[in-house]
């Protein structure tokens, strides 16, 4: 029987630790998963609604991006998928009456795992100027508020719609119209804050940004380098297909500053080997500091150059530029340099050239490990070059794979979701539905974040996320946010920015993935894209939440028909009654979507086209691949200081908190812990177990404190340390940002550790 959410927000004061764990899944994760679900939907609809995830005919998982491989298991999801629909599919509800007995300012007080708890809002609701509490409104009313502040503005671009990954390629795109036929390109999304460091070196260098891989080259390739991931938490069904390719003859190196358990093995629970012993995963564990990639996978460019024939040289003659200059480049890298910026010795770049020599075929995976540093996008132009000089772009089992987080969020800006559209979608765009759509560039995240700061940015409309907690400078985010005359969220479920609100404020509730969606024209389904560009159709099986909920589509489509009125050129009605529709526009308008609703009729759906994976063509301003050679970058870390980056728990994702428990790295009932190398802890004098204030430290000489937070003594890089987002957003400066993809450097914190007052 599904359970009541919880009253009172759980005391996280005194976090447990005990032993970190050497593997992933397994039976521990079938019971976990079994007792999340059943609490939130109960045994017969966690039944029902589990066995339809990631199948063929059912939901695509909200959670993460990872691809479904051709033969489907009964049981397609992961442990933190499960959550995900359980906690969508849950049997708990926000009423009107929840938003009576409870104001803002005490929602405010509330964490962001309580609000998650309570369940799946009912109705749209509207937090009026002045106003201390939330109050039930009509559809109507909800449109007409937001075009009265929409047509008070004085501009178009001082009006901000942000995506989350979740949004639906349908829904994308109608988002995306509307917003450039209003007049804007003031579309930031997730991306900003995660993989646009990854589009930008991709897109620079092989004139794709996106991945170039496929599942099945996992399954052939030599060597995978997994660097900067986490995937036993982030992305689980990967373990599954890692472990193929050890089946198949891979070699793993895993490059991170962490031990992960899920990189250690493997409990795979479709198997009978996986419910004992499980699969080991890594052969070559390299513990890198924080932000040393660059230098790494410089140094083993430098060695595969001098390497005779190593360079696969017909390779970089008919398909590269710009080697000459990087080979310079790469042979002045030092030994020395690289040691201190990685921590690695040399023995363990010996092994790992070895490995990677013996290797026809090569895959590098990444995430956010490499993604959010102020120098990512050199970092990932490294990692380019490395597989190029070898020829491993454009052959099976070789290539670049940027594992995206979010179920759509490469989807999203495939569909136009981005604030620096190229000139060529404009063009169809316009083409198609004859209005001129804006050229002049938008605004992403930060400077989004810097425009409601300042001013001059009044209405913020969010499809889908928690972009308050997802944001950095938390301090700085909230403060801006609060000085927007409207804020709007369209929303599953209460999270944080439902109550860091403007003068006025909407919370516009939606269908879930998991459930049915009826509109005039007949029983819809939307699409999505996967991390590797496979497009395929999810139908939600469940009777919605509440019967006043609209699907995202719906909600764009009237927004638009009440805010740009009779002059619109658009068929928003059209497109609401049947999303048929809508994938026909994409189809004319968007490279790779030609017969659209035909291709996505199949089981499985269709591969877009990746030019440098199919074809070893690659459309950049050279018409070749890029090498580059950027200066090597590391941070430098002042004495007595710590590098701290941060990252998951288990028991989240992105910014949603299933539980209080990271029972791989052993922490349970709290999340304010800090992991500090032993030697570290000892150097700066503060015992395991102890508090401490994280006090970041930056150019601006702002003081950025994260209070209360548990010493875990804990195997990391030295001189590095690690503490869970979003609580630890507060101590990334707004204006400390990638170079060239501007995305916030989440990665590489410098901060001291204070004695705490709650010690």
């Amino acid at each position: 029987m599904a359970k009541k959410p919880p009253k009172t927000d759980p005391v996280q004061d005194a976090p447990q630790v005990g032993e970190a764990q050497h593997a992933a899944a397994g039976l521990s994760a079938i019971g976990h998963t079994l007792r999340v679900a059943e609490r939130q939907m109960g045994v017969k609809r966690t039944a029902l609604t589990l066995l339809r995830v990631n199948q063929k005919d059912g939901f695509d998982c909200p959670g993460c991006a990872w691809p479904e491989p051709d033969h489907r298991h009964a049981a397609e999801f992961c442990e933190n998928g499960a959550k995900a629909v359980a906690e969508e599919a849950t049997l708990r509800r926000v009423t009107p009456e929840f938003f009576a007995a409870h104001s803002v300012a005490e929602l405010a007080e509330r964490s962001g795992y309580w609000l998650g708890q309570q369940g799946r809002l009912t109705h749209p609701v509207h937090l009026a100027e002045g106003a201390d509490h939330y109050e039930p409104v009509t559809w109507e009313r909800a449109f007409d508020i937001i075009a009265e502040e929409i047509s008070a503005l004085s501009s178009p671009d001082e009006s901000v719609f942000y995506t989350s990954g979740r949004t639906s390629n349908e829904a994308a795109f109608l988002y995306q119209l509307f917003a450039r036929e209003l007049g804007t390109n003031n579309l930031p999304d997730c991306s900003n804050m995660c993989h646009e460091s990854s589009g930008s070196a991709l897109g620079e260098t092989i004139g794709v940004g996106k991945g170039s891989v496929l599942l099945e080259d996992l399954y052939r390739a030599d060597l995978i380098i997994v660097a900067g991931q986490n995937p036993g938490t982030n992305h689980p069904r990967m373990l599954a297909a890692l472990e193929k390719a050890k089946a198949n003859g891979a070699k793993i190196i895993s490059v991170n500053p962490l031990p992960e358990a899920g990189l250690e093995r493997f409990r795979n629970p479709q198997t009978a080997k996986g419910l004992t012993s499980g699969t080991a995963l890594t052969d070559l564990f390299l513990q890198i500091r924080i932000g040393g990639d660059q230098a790494l996978f410089r140094l083993l460019n430098k060695l595969i150059v001098e390497t005779d024939g190593a360079v696969d040289e017909e390779f970089v003659r008919e398909h590269t530029h710009g080697y000459a200059e990087f080979a310079e480049a790469a042979r002045d890298a030092d030994w020395e340099e690289t040691l201190a910026a990685t921590g690695l010795s040399r023995e363990e770049i010996d092994l790992a050239l070895a490995m990677v020599l013996g290797s026809q075929r090569t895959i590098v995976c990444w995430a956010m490990g490499l993604t959010q540093h102020k120098h990512s996008v050199a970092t990932i132009r490294e990692v380019v070059n490395f597989l190029l000089l070898r020829g491993d772009i454009g052959r099976p089992g070789a290539g670049v794979c940027p594992v995206r987080g979010h179920s759509n969020v490469q989807g999203d800006r495939t569909m136009g979701i981005f604030e620096r559209p190229a000139p060529a979608f404009l063009d169809a765009l316009e083409a198609e539905f004859g209005f001129a759509p804006p050229r002049e560039h938008g605004l992403d995240v930060v400077r989004a974040i810097r425009a409601l700061r300042d001013g001059e940015a009044k209405v913020f409309f969010a499809m889908g996320g928690n972009f308050v907690s997802a944001s950095p400078d938390t301090e700085v985010t909230e403060a801006a946010m609060r000085r927007a005359r409207l804020t709007v969220h369209v929303s599953t479920k209460l999270n944080r920015s439902h109550v860091v609100t403007g003068a006025r404020a909407l919370i516009l509730p939606t269908l879930g993935r998991t459930e049915r969606d009826r509109q005039d024209g007949g029983e819809q389904f939307v699409t999505v894209e996967d991390s590797m560009g496979m497009v395929h159709a999810s139908r939600g099986r469940l009777e919605p939440a509440s019967p006043h909920l609209l699907s995202e589509p719906a909600i764009v489509c009237r927004l638009a028909r009440r805010v740009l009125g009779a002059g619109s050129v658009v068929p928003w009605a059209e497109f609401e009654r049947d999303y048929a529709a809508v994938r026909d526009r994409i189809g004319r308008v968007v490279p790779g979507f030609e017969d659209f609703n035909t291709r996505v009729a199949a089981p499985g759906g269709f591969a877009l086209p990746h030019a440098p994976r199919d074809e070893r063509r690659f459309p950049t301003a050279t018409g070749k691949a890029n090498f580059t050679a950027a200066p090597v970058e590391y941070p430098r870390v002042p004495e007595g200081r710590l590098l701290l980056q941060t990252l998951r728990s288990h028991d989240q994702y992105n910014t949603t908190i299933y539980g209080l428990d990271d029972r791989y790295r052993g922490i349970r009932n709290g999340r304010r812990v800090v992991l500090v190398h032993p030697e570290d802890a000892r150097a700066l004098g503060v015992a395991d177990g102890s508090y401490v204030d994280l006090v970041g430290e930056w150019k601006d000489g702002v003081e950025r404190r994260a209070p209360g937070f548990r010493v875990v003594v804990y195997p990391t890089a030295r001189g590095c340390a690690a503490a869970y987002y979003p609580e630890t957003n507060v101590l990334v400066p707004l204006d400390a940002t990638a170079d060239t993809s501007n995305t916030p450097a989440s990665k590489s914190v410098i901060v001291r550790l204070e004695q705490s007052r709650t010690d």
